[in-house]
């Protein structure tokens, strides 16, 4: 048996791994300027944010921790809606407002940075409760977005989980 990843003569369209139809060659750069636009849109969203809402030092970071939360509850009830009600507007919308927006607005690497801050300032209990709370938020968010995406648009789980059939 061959290996099509491995023999030259028999090289798939598709990286191994990538079955997404945006994946294929000569379809990407709408999706990846939906993403630049989106990102940059979040990017600067969640800079306003902090600058509204600012922190020093070793006082707990409930900006950065907010906007995570919110972004995933946004990033479950737009998944949720996309799959239900737009699924030919999914490709784009998704890459625009989810990955762009919402992986702009969200931020892993600030707040890693920001458990790290609270360390070497010696406010373990800070950092701890941070590091928690963040990831409580976050899940709980998401969770709630779909419940509550799905609610308002009339899908129940049991349709979602198998791709509306």
């Amino acid at each position: 048996m061959t290996n099509p990843y491995l023999d030259a003569g028999a090289r798939p369209a598709r990286p191994p791994g990538h079955a997404h139809s945006e994946h294929a060659p000569g379809r990407q750069l709408p999706v990846v300027a939906a993403v630049a636009v989106g990102g940059a849109l979040g990017a600067s969203a969640r800079y306003g944010v902090e600058r509204l809402w600012p922190t020093t030092g070793t006082e707990f970071p409930w900006p950065v921790l907010a906007v995570n939360a919110v972004g995933c509850l946004a990033m479950g009830a737009l998944t949720t809606v996309l799959a239900a009600r737009f699924p030919r507007q999914k490709r784009l919308a998704g890459a625009l407002l989810g990955t762009g927006f919402l992986g702009g607005f969200t931020t892993f690497s600030h707040y890693a940075d920001g458990v790290r801050q609270l360390v070497r300032d010696d406010a373990y209990g800070t950092a701890a409760a941070y590091l928690l709370l963040t990831v409580a938020a976050a899940l709980a968010g998401v969770v709630l977005g779909v419940f509550a995406a799905r609610a308002a648009v009339g899908v129940p789980a049991h349709q979602e989980a198998s791709g509306g059939r």
